[in-house]
């Protein structure tokens, strides 16, 4: 404790040149250095985000952050590793989870600013945390890349434009994400059919119990967007829940969507992502469904309208090519010329240092 305080009063002594304010995602005004160069970052898959609009090594101005890309997309970690050698020598501040950040080692790395993630839930440890940060002058902020997707996916991408001095490049990509989920908002608007019935099932099999979903916010947001409605949205109040197999039954969907993220080691959980080749995920898929006795029933997966997503589209802005794939599955003759796998490759040609690789989306097979 003694050294914490040590560390407390060192900061408060030698604190960074305050020059400009943002108002933050959650509304909070607040200053911080003109220029950060240590920057604390609540969740390592921010990298996601900072890639698309930060020149070269998008982590160059990264003091710390928790091992969650590592842990939880080890395929990406490896393919921004592999590019930015200097990405795994950023300490990591925990195993993944934001509760897990500890103030004394966050002190230790003398950061300047530090940028948290909203989150569907938050606890007394993010509080509290924040509060000892403001005790010693250093400013704390927040964006949304996770939960209200719809609403704050463009200002975060400002707020981070604007801290990474890089507001032409943010803007660059704001353009080009409007224009998409533009299209598929006005295609929508003029059309004037049925809806079509669909389930979200998250992380198909990670748990033996069916099955998590999401509806007010996240996934289950984007899913609203282009047009699917959602069977779970009466009994799901929040962001996430359950949805029993006899709702699913009850409810038939036309179209059923798995979400995972596995690497090909893995058969336990769907596969996807830049290491899985397209043989891989549908295999995988296939197989998943065929092991779940209730899911298998689904006429949606009879009729082989059911399809894998790779999870992490929904923490980050790569989240328009995740609507685009919503609404050709959902309307497939409304957006037969939607083409997500295009936007993808425009987004990595345009806008990320890497190669696009891998498999993102699979469909049943025939």
């Amino acid at each position: 404790m003694r050294s914490l305080f040590s560390l407390l009063l060192l900061l408060l002594c030698s604190g960074a040149c305050f020059a400009k304010s943002i108002v933050d995602i959650t509304g909070q005004r607040v200053t911080l250095p003109d220029r950060p160069q240590r920057i604390i970052l609540g969740e390592s898959r921010m990298l996601y985000t900072l890639a698309l609009i930060v020149p070269g090594n998008p982590a160059a101005r990264i003091a710390g952050w928790p091992a969650d890309m590592a842990k939880y997309d080890a395929q990406s970690w490896r393919q921004f590793t592999a590019a930015f050698p200097a990405i795994k020598a950023v300490p990591q501040l925990g195993s993944g989870a934001l509760r897990d950040l500890n103030p004394e080692q966050v002190l230790k790395l003398r950061p300047d600013l530090i940028i948290l993630p909203r989150l569907a839930k938050s606890g007394a440890e993010e509080a509290h945390f924040r509060q000892l940060m403001q005790q010693v002058n250093i400013p704390v902020i927040y964006v949304d890349l996770r939960v209200d997707l719809l609403n704050n996916t463009v200002p975060s991408l400002k707020i981070l434009g604007d801290v990474f001095d890089q507001p032409q490049r943010a803007q660059a990509f704001i353009d080009f994400y409007q224009q998409h989920m533009d299209k598929v908002r006005d295609r929508l608007a003029s059309y004037h059919g049925a809806k079509t019935r669909v389930m979200l099932h998250l992380h198909l099999g990670r748990r033996d119990t069916c099955c998590t979903t999401a509806v007010n916010g996240n996934l289950g947001q984007l899913l609203a967007f282009a047009g699917g409605d959602n069977i779970a949205a009466g009994a799901v109040k929040g962001v996430f829940g359950e949805i029993n197999p006899e709702q699913a039954l009850a409810q038939p969907p036309q179209v059923y969507i798995a979400t995972g993220m596995a690497d090909a080691d893995n058969d336990k959980t769907l596969q996807l992502g830049p290491a899985i080749g397209a043989g891989e995920a549908a295999a995988s898929l296939q197989k998943l469904l065929a092991a779940q006795p209730v899911l298998s029933q689904l006429e949606a997966v009879k009729n082989h309208r059911a399809f894998g997503l790779w999870h992490n589209f929904y923490l980050s802005p790569w989240h328009v090519v995740a609507v685009e794939f919503f609404a050709r599955a959902l309307y497939p003759q409304l957006f037969a010329d939607l083409d997500p796998q295009r936007t993808l490759e425009q987004l990595y040609q345009r806008f990320l240092p890497l190669n696009l690789s891998g498999t993102f989306w699979s469909q049943l097979p025939q």
